[in-house]
């Protein structure tokens, strides 16, 4: 994870519909920057659709919500559309900003050893810097926590 307090890396992604977003369009705004593995499957399903519930909750807070994986624009805009996501989806293919933000590592799954994005949340402040992280992250309990963590 990424240290509290420092400038968070800088990025430029394609969203669902093709549109770049970058950190820094953000200034100004609390970011939850989130990381999951894949689009439905069930551990991230059931975290989009928390954000998604709370997401008017995020805006009154003038927070946003961005969710990054390595999926494509298209499987990003499926999963956008079947679960009515009010928020943005990032694309990042080439593992770039998942391995800037220390997300992409080594993960043992019935032990089988593969690298992979470890589900994890930081929340970004409206300078941009980091200002809390958290690192394996249950899907269900992350976006009410996020939600806690907002003052």
């Amino acid at each position: 994870m990424l240290e509290i307090g420092t400038q968070a890396p800088d990025f430029t992604l394609p969203d669902q519909n093709g549109d770049m977003h970058s950190l820094k369009d953000y200034r100004g705004k609390k970011v939850i920057l989130y990381f999951y593995p894949r689009d439905n499957t069930a551990g991230c399903t059931k975290q989009a659709c928390a954000f998604g519930e709370l997401y008017p909750q995020f805006q009154e807070k003038d927070a946003v919500v961005l969710g990054v994986s390595k999926d494509s624009v298209a499987s990003h805009k499926k999963f956008e559309e079947k679960y009515n996501l009010p928020f943005t989806l990032l694309s990042d293919p080439d593992k770039k900003v998942l391995q800037d933000y220390d997300v992409w590592k080594e993960k043992k799954n019935y032990g089988k050893v593969s690298m992979g994005t470890v589900r994890s949340t930081y929340l970004i402040d409206e300078d941009g810097k980091i200002e809390k992280a958290f690192g394996k992250v249950k899907a269900a309990d992350n976006p009410a926590q996020m939600l806690d963590e907002l003052k």
